[in-house]
């Protein structure tokens, strides 16, 4: 009986894909949390400076849960597509707000 997982067997290559969801998915996600709290909190009335960086610390925040979780988490995909949909998804957003206020 075969088992095909996408799981790699090498000790080395999951820990390779946990930093690479670190790092990168982590990034997405923070890069995410700025883009729409920064649109958010000036379309609400912030100043912009204040919005960037304020969100700028919700992102740095955002980033250190996200590494730290990569790590904890049982499933690796449920890490990436969490990570890399809601990056996503909060990057439209701040575009979509973005848009609207110019």
């Amino acid at each position: 009986m075969s088992r095909t997982t996408a799981i790699p067997r090498s000790p080395r290559l999951r820990l390779t894909a946990r930093v690479a969801a670190a790092v990168f998915g982590g990034y997405a996600f923070a890069w995410g949390v700025v883009a729409a709290g920064a649109s958010l909190m000036f379309a609400a009335g912030m100043g912009f400076h204040d919005a960037e960086f304020l969100a700028s610390l919700f992102g740095v925040l955002a980033f250190l849960t996200t590494f730290l979780w990569a790590f904890a988490a049982r499933r690796l995909w449920v890490v990436w597509t969490a990570l890399a949909g809601g990056g996503a998804l909060l990057a439209a957003t701040g575009s979509l707000v973005q848009s609207l206020l110019v």
